[in-house]
């Protein structure tokens, strides 16, 4: 018995130890600083690849995007194809997952003006670096 004393004893001060020793730990230590970028620089074949490969993918891309969004409501993923599911799912007693739908159909049509920023990225960077030699 006299041993089983001395281990919960011993036992419960490491753990009294920890228990302070690790809060006291976590709160000194701070967050990594963010990775600083540098410049990326791309050689004459990377840049023709990119003007000549990538950069009409992303365009088309940004296109259909834009044509989706703005479709009717027989166009599946677009603003008015949610907004006539949320007025079916209203009709059908269905407030909630109405309310859901119209908030999914008006973030998805604010993404346009995300999109219209990005396709004028695109067009700044096709004009300076993709210009025809």
């Amino acid at each position: 018995m006299h041993t089983s004393v001395r281990t919960v004893i011993v036992g419960g001060s490491v753990l009294a130890a920890l228990a302070i020793g690790v809060p006291a730990a976590s709160a000194q230590t701070t967050a990594p600083p963010p990775p600083s970028y540098g410049q990326v620089t791309l050689s004459p074949e990377e840049s023709q690849q990119l003007c000549a490969d990538r950069l009409p993918r992303l365009i088309d891309r940004k296109n259909k995007l834009i044509a989706r969004i703005n479709g009717d409501a027989n166009t599946k993923g677009s603003v008015a194809w949610l907004r006539a599911r949320a007025d079916k799912q209203r009709a059908a007693g269905h407030a909630k997952i109405a309310d859901q739908l119209t908030q999914r159909a008006d973030r998805r049509a604010g993404r346009v003006d995300d999109l219209k920023s990005i396709e004028d990225r695109l067009t700044k960077f096709k004009d300076s670096h993709c210009v025809a030699k």
